[in-house]
């Protein structure tokens, strides 16, 4: 029986890196004599109606949600589609603390981090932030919990750079995290496909901490220790991802420590970089599922 999909992109406007992803995968998907069909965020296909969700898609045998908007794919994966990703991972990956708590108490290395608290009123109270300095120590970074490309991230020096941050944020989930020092500008990138490790690269950014290709970054391959690629995995099978980008700081005796995962990491830096065809290994693995 041949098979049809679905690729889901957001209706306000979609980045490059997606637009890429995007060509990529009707490419391979082609390849294999597979249709697939685009559609919006912006197309009401999912609702609910007394009480049931209802759905006017027609039959997909798959759905692969570039999106983050989770009610949406929440209401699709009710209504009975297969989701690469699930919703629950989606989730887990779009906000940052969720992330580190998800993977907490599973013996994986990350940054001392605090959740900032939530306030639902200003009344100009800072004292939590001596308790932060005090707890990951300065220069720490900041990062707001929803954030990609390296956007949303922020490098504190000193208090009162602190302070001023703290108050554009106050009222934006967002998150205190130790630097790691050892790892400033570089970090390595690994793509992670049905918790199987398929390539990997550094990233490096001479002239700033963040390493992003998005901010400037340049990437290499490079021979990485299976420790790094363990992790990796191991946080793609916790989080329970289908495909994902892990991304690794290194710590000063050359340990793997876990920054963010990415649950619709970009293929297009780490395929010139590796010449790893990423978007035919994916899709592979969803027709295989």
């Amino acid at each position: 029986m041949s098979k049809k999909g679905l690729i889901i992109i957001n209706g306000f406007g979609v980045a490059e890196g997606i637009q890429h992803q995007l060509k990529r995968l009707k490419e391979e998907f082609s390849k294999k004599g597979v249709p697939v069909d685009v559609r919006t965020s912006t197309d009401v296909f999912s609702y609910l109606s007394e009480g049931n969700v209802k759905s006017t898609l027609p039959n997909y045998d798959f759905v692969i949600y570039t999106d983050k908007d989770r009610y949406i794919a929440e209401e699709l994966e009710r209504a009975g589609y297969r989701l690469f990703n699930s919703c629950s991972s989606i989730v887990k990956c779009d906000d940052k603390m969720l992330t580190h708590l998800s993977l907490s108490d599973q013996g994986i290395k990350m940054p001392t981090t605090i959740s900032s608290p939530l306030c639902y009123r200003d009344d100009g109270n800072r004292k939590y932030l001596d308790n932060v300095i005090e707890i990951i120590g300065l220069p720490m970074i900041v990062k707001e919990n929803y954030g990609s490309l390296g956007r949303q991230v922020y490098f504190v020096t000193n208090k009162n750079e602190l302070l001023d941050l703290e108050n554009k944020l106050i009222h934006v989930p967002h998150i205190f995290q130790q630097f790691i020092a050892s790892s400033k500008g570089k970090d390595y990138r690994i793509i992670v496909i049905g918790g199987k490790t398929v390539a990997y690269m550094k990233r490096e950014n001479k002239f700033s901490y963040l390493s992003n290709l998005a901010a400037g970054g340049k990437s290499y391959v490079v021979d990485l220790p299976k420790s790094y690629l363990e992790v990796a995995e191991k946080a793609a099978r916790i989080l329970e991802l289908d495909y994902c980008g892990v991304d690794l700081l290194e710590g000063e005796n050359g340990e793997p420590i876990l920054s963010e995962v990415n649950s619709n990491a970009f293929y297009e830096g780490i395929e010139k970089t590796t010449g790893i065809n990423v978007a035919r290994l994916y899709v592979d693995y969803i027709l295989s599922k």
